[in-house]
């Protein structure tokens, strides 16, 4: 039997384990930073196997951690999400239908397979070279907050990802590929003023409106739009504009997410958004403050590695699915109105050259060390992700089916870069030649992230939740 074939049945035995992780993470939906749950449960079911939990709350992220297996070299990383999204909640129905548990919130970018693919590989990558004595380490981080673009990049400027060789990652999708893209770097700021009330009708002259500045301020920031380049991205909520139409309002704030085609780009409108904000504040005599929320790296290409994980893709990838699968699929594009294509039944020819809009803090991961992803069918084709229909496919038989295979992939890839220094080499060069010369360094201003830290309530919670998932596993407690 070939190493990769018992490879593959190792992760065959941990399917009700990798299916009972998506499913619970799917029904918990916890927004970014609030991951209690998830976070508790997917490091727990690493500690029942044998990892180690040797950090955790990185970087001002309590619910981050990293569990280490093994020692010396070579060292593989595998990264886990388990944030959902607002609003996104839905039954595991193909028609846009309230969640049965009422959880307005929603894994419709299917990060509750993140985790279980990963950790599920991880584990069998373990059993593997347990058994065949092969030696090296295996470092699993789970990583809060992707969809606040938050996480990752506090744990990066926290140096955890130090020392690895390579690093894989996942994420469901429409369509089977390898993540071999050039993303987007981006940040996100919060822009606050501070001004003067006063009664809007008898005595507005006493007042100095903080709307007027934020009013000014994105006025400006749309004018800078002919100014961007066309990759370049800006979006921005108002997410505070004053409390009555009759009180001239002393404070206001608005969030602004500037995405750009590499980290000196994003430096630069970073400067000039942090002018702006001063100028309206002048414009308006109030006083102007910008919080860097944090900032994200654009997340770089790996030929070598593409190419290599494109081979295991190819063993495990598409999915057969069933007639009743593809009806499902068929339903959601029906009523959003998407051709009736079902699931994908193909795969990508392998990406090379491509750039994408998007961003992901998988990018500050990518610039310290060569990372390659898995992307695999786990929603119908046309439908984008953050969708009520991606939900419903996540919480059942095409999400267990689409994470799976995904958990063989990193599986085999894992073992693949464990015994054959020759590709962690030639990965390393090809990771030297896409930096260009250039250095990691972050964008946050901070080593902490600003919205990452819990109050005493919460800190209770987790606990509380982090001593049930231990105890759900077996897991002694003194062993942390």
């Amino acid at each position: 039997m070939s190493d990769y074939k018992m490879i593959e049945n190792e992760v065959d035995q941990l399917e009700g384990l990798i299916w009972d992780m998506a499913s619970d993470v799917w029904s918990f939906a916890e927004l970014s930073y609030e991951e209690f749950e998830s976070s508790a449960l997917e490091s727990s079911a690493l500690q029942k196997h044998g990892f180690e939990i040797e950090q955790r709350a990185i970087g001002g992220l309590d619910t981050s951690w990293i569990a280490t297996w093994g020692n010396g070299a070579p060292v593989v990383g595998f990264l886990v999400e388990f944030d959902a999204l607002p609003g996104l909640g839905n039954d595991t129905v193909p028609s846009k239908t309230p969640a049965q548990n009422g959880n307005t919130n929603g894994h419709g970018c299917g990060h509750n397979l993140i985790g279980s693919s990963s950790i599920g590989a991880a584990i069998a990558l373990k059993r593997h070279m347990e058994k065949n004595g092969i030696p090296g380490t295996i470092k699993v981080f789970g990583c809060p907050a992707e969809e606040a673009l938050n996480g990752k990049n506090y744990m990066a400027a926290a140096g955890v990802f130090d020392g690895l060789d390579v690093c894989l990652h996942n994420h469901p999708a429409m369509v089977n590929t390898v993540v071999n893209f050039h993303s987007t770097a981006a940040i996100d700021l919060w822009i606050e003023w501070h001004g003067v009330t006063s009664h809007a009708g008898t005595s507005p002259w006493e007042g100095r409106s903080a709307l007027h500045a934020a009013e000014i301020f994105l006025v400006s920031a749309n004018m800078m739009r002919e100014q961007m380049e066309p990759t370049s991205r800006l979006h921005y909520q108002v997410l505070n504009g004053g409390e009555a139409v009759n009180v001239i309002p002393d404070y206001a704030k608005v969030h602004v997410r500037y995405r750009g085609k590499n980290a000196r780009d994003v430096r630069k409108y970073k400067a000039w958004l942090e002018d702006m904000a001063k100028g309206a504040g002048l414009a308006t005599q109030t006083q102007a403050s910008v919080t860097n929320l944090g900032g994200i790296y654009d997340s770089l290409p790996n030929d070598v590695l593409a190419s290599a994980m494109n081979q295991h893709v190819e063993r495990y990838l598409p999915i057969d699915w069933t007639e009743e699968e593809q009806a499902f699929a068929r339903a959601i594009q029906r009523e959003m109105g998407k051709p009736e294509e079902g699931l994908a039944t193909d795969i990508l020819p392998l990406p090379t050259g491509i750039e994408v809009g998007g961003s992901s803090d998988v990018g500050d991961v990518s610039w310290l060390v060569p990372t390659m992803g898995v992307v695999y069918a786990s929603w119908p084709k046309h439908i984008p992700p953050h969708q009520w229909g991606c939900t419903a496919c996540n919480g059942m038989s095409i999400g267990r089916k689409a994470g799976l295979q995904a958990a063989k992939v990193m599986a085999a890839q894992g073992l693949e870069l464990m015994t054959n220094p020759a590709l962690i080499d030639a990965a390393k060069a090809e990771f030297e030649k896409q930096k260009g010369g250039e250095t990691y360094r972050s964008l946050n201003d901070v080593e902490s992230n600003p919205r990452g830290s819990l109050d005493t309530d919460q800190i209770a919670h987790f606990e509380c939740c982090l001593h049930a998932a231990m105890e759900h596993f077996g897991v002694d407690e003194t062993h942390d």
